[in-house]
């Protein structure tokens, strides 16, 4: 959002050292603009890789548990195997011709480390940029250390602007239209860029204020504030830290005391934040409602928090440096508890509007935004684990977070925290018997049948001691699912019946749909076509009657396999193409079976297709892990490729397999759909 200043040298070399060794680590002090710089040359690198560049931003997640989840996130892994997230996500980036840039690593160094190294032996053409505040240390890791931008070092050196200088001015110009270095200023704004050491976030900082004073009372505001020691709680000694400190220190001091108030409560935010957020969280004692878009604005105005558009809703975030300052201030006011117990009741309203709004129109908008929230609801989560007195609220957030975390495929975190939760919290209650039906969910998508059984039967047990009736319906589907799973298929339909009368006696819509879709599936594998009709029917009239384009898309997918199992083929691939078409990018096994599908359908007439097809659909199942219901579809899957090989040879089968294996899956979407924006010149040219 805003210029980028100087830095030409470096930029230069960071380049150089990208195209020669596979790992590049720029490190420098808070506040000296590794991340600005790192992004900028990941620009200019783009279309130097096949697969291109993609950023993880690292400052908000606190767990190293999750590395391996975000980077698969910001790649494009579109879910999770049974197997460690790790291990997919090398195995995605096997033959990536990829710049992955991680940013902010310090604070997870270690780990960055070990997955760094893991990534760069499995996958030889992939390249990694990080920034830290230290050297990762893995083997072959070459090092630009970053340092302040350029300084006048005399009054006689400065009226040649430098670096410093100019990016003073820029910013001064951005807060004071018209602002410009003049022979009246020219030696106070060189005076405070030396005196801020050249570091551009504490130039930013001060650069601003020349709407409220002018430079000669910022150079004397700099004199007399305490650059000659750190703020109360610092824990740093480099110089250049000691003034990176004293400029946020100095910034603290002229802002009002409502917006000091703002900026401390804010701190609490991972991964940024609304203006609803800010109103729900950090209002109250000295700060009113009314006043937080005023008081936003005005941080935003300082550099104290950065601004950009999602949608039409503008999200903000803070620098980690500023960040840091921030709760070091809401610790020292004593409301940190207060202000933390906000934050997280407000996150778990988010995690309970998201399960409310499954099977509506707005179910799709409320996903993305706790998708975007998510690592604030994993914030909250921590504060409920690790708070005396807080479990029982972590107990009810993660019972809610079912939708997500099965939609996101995120059923092995989802695990750990319910493992934790359930853990602190062993008194009956319903809520405690909702989070044994979703962790014994999420145990069979990841195969762990004992474990699952074991929560299945506590749920059930503990439903009939409280007289749970939605507890006993979803324990009951859960069974249902575990003897599909385990092969008992009209046990298991039996149990889905059963589950479906109890759900829609409490008018559960969402755990109707859930049990539809299963018996859609089920049915139809049993050879009941007329059954397994009406169930699809019904899936796809819930969710379309509804408005629920999530949903829709993937009763669509379901019902499309379920057709071809039956001998509908017609309408099998009609299913799978408006599945394709409707929600193209969410749900990585509903996207992987409707290719399967359209594969099975082109094996008996167009070869060259079903091949490039079945070589997408394996790419999905490779790094995501083929579903537990996979194996019904052995067959179907079998027939057509030996088909599809007889007509090709092995040759060319194996060459166009391995194409549409590479394509990404809006590219592998387009083609199934005969898209025009997939064009086969433009594809094979990007993967030679």
């Amino acid at each position: 959002m805003t210029s980028f200043v100087g830095r030409g040298h470096e930029i230069s070399a960071v380049k150089r050292l990208i195209r020669r060794h596979r790992l590049v680590t720029v490190t420098g002090g808070p506040g000296v603009g590794k991340t600005r710089l790192s992004q900028r040359v990941a620009g200019q690198l783009g279309s130097s890789f096949a697969d291109g560049v993609r950023l993880v931003e690292l400052a908000a997640l606190k767990d190293a548990r999750f590395l391996a989840q975000t980077v698969g996130d910001a790649v494009g892994v579109p879910g999770e195997s049974r197997s460690a997230a790790w291990e997919v996500l090398a195995r995605f980036l096997a033959e990536k011709n990829l710049l992955l840039v991680l940013d902010n690593c310090e604070h997870l160094v270690d780990s960055c480390a070990l997955l760094v190294a893991d990534l760069l032996q499995a996958a030889p053409e992939l390249r990694i940029l990080a920034t830290s505040r230290q050297a990762l240390h893995v083997a072959g890791e070459w090092l630009m250390e970053l340092p302040p931008l350029p300084v006048p070092q005399d009054e006689q050196a400065a009226p040649a602007c430098s670096e410093a200088m100019r990016l003073f001015a820029e910013r001064a110009a951005t807060a004071l239209p018209g602002f410009a270095i003049t022979d009246a200023n020219r030696a106070s704004v060189a005076e405070v860029c030396r005196r801020l050491d050249g570091i551009p976030l504490a130039i930013e900082l001060a650069a601003v204020r020349v709407r409220a004073m002018p430079v000669e009372t910022i150079m004397a505001r700099l004199g007399e504030h305490s650059l000659q020691a750190l703020g109360a709680g610092a824990q740093v000694t480099m110089p250049r830290l000691q003034t990176m400190r004293s400029a946020i220190d100095w910034s603290f001091h002229l802002c009002s005391k409502a917006e000091q108030r703002l900026w401390a409560r804010a701190s609490v935010f991972n991964g940024g934040f609304d203006i609803g957020d800010a109103e729900q969280v950090c209002s109250g004692t000295g700060i009113e409602d009314a006043e937080v878009l005023t008081l936003l604005a005005g941080l935003v105005d300082k550099s104290v928090l950065t601004s950009s558009l999602v949608g039409e809703a503008a999200r903000y975030r803070m620098l980690e440096p500023i960040r840091e300052y921030g709760a070091e201030r809401l610790a020292r006011s004593g409301q940190a508890r207060a202000v933390r117990t906000r934050h997280r009741d407000h996150f778990a309203d988010v995690a309970r509007q998201s399960e409310g709004h499954f099977l509506t129109s707005e179910e799709l908008q409320v996903f993305n935004r706790l998708g975007r929230d998510y690592a604030n609801v994993r914030s909250a989560l921590e504060f409920c684990v690790s708070e005396p007195g807080q479990a029982g609220a972590g107990l009810r957030i993660a019972g809610s977070l079912w939708h997500y975390w099965t939609t996101a495929v995120r059923h092995r975190e989802g695990r750990y925290w319910l493992d934790r939760v359930l853990s602190l919290n062993p008194e009956p209650s319903p809520a405690r018997a909702k989070a044994l039906w979703v962790n014994g969910w999420l145990a069979l998508l990841l195969a762990d049948w004992e474990v699952a059984r074991s929560l299945i039967d506590q749920c059930a047990a503990l439903a009939e001691r409280l007289g749970d009736e939605s507890a006993r319906a979803h324990a009951t589907l859960l069974r249902g699912m575990h003897a599909f799973f385990c092969g008992d298929l009209r046990r298991a339909v039996a149990f889905l019946e059963d589950a479906l009368a109890r759900l829609r006696a409490l008018d559960d819509r969402g755990g109707v749909w859930m049990t539809l879709r299963l018996l859609t599936y089920g049915t139809a594998l049993l050879g009941e076509a007329d059954r397994s009709r009406v169930f699809g029917e019904q899936c796809i009239e819930m969710a379309d009657r509804a408005g629920a384009s999530l949903t829709y898309a993937r009763a669509l997918g379901l019902c499309g396999v379920a057709r071809w199992l039956i001998g509908d083929h017609e309408r099998a691939t009609c299913l799978a193409r408006e599945r394709l078409r409707v929600s193209p990018c969410i749900d990585g096994w509903g996207i992987a079976h409707c290719l399967e599908v359209l594969a099975w359908d082109a094996a008996g007439h167009d070869p060259e297709r079903a091949a490039r097809l079945l070589g997408c659909a394996h790419a999905i199942w490779r790094f995501t892990g083929a579903p537990l219901a996979q194996r019904h579809l052995a067959a179907d899957h079998r027939l057509s490729e030996q088909r599809t090989r007889a007509a090709l040879g092995e040759e060319t089968f194996g060459k166009l397999s391995d194409e549409g294996a590479r394509l990404p899956i809006d590219q592998a979407i387009a083609y199934a759909l005969d898209d025009a924006s997939w064009s086969e010149a433009a594809v094979r040219h990007r993967l030679r």
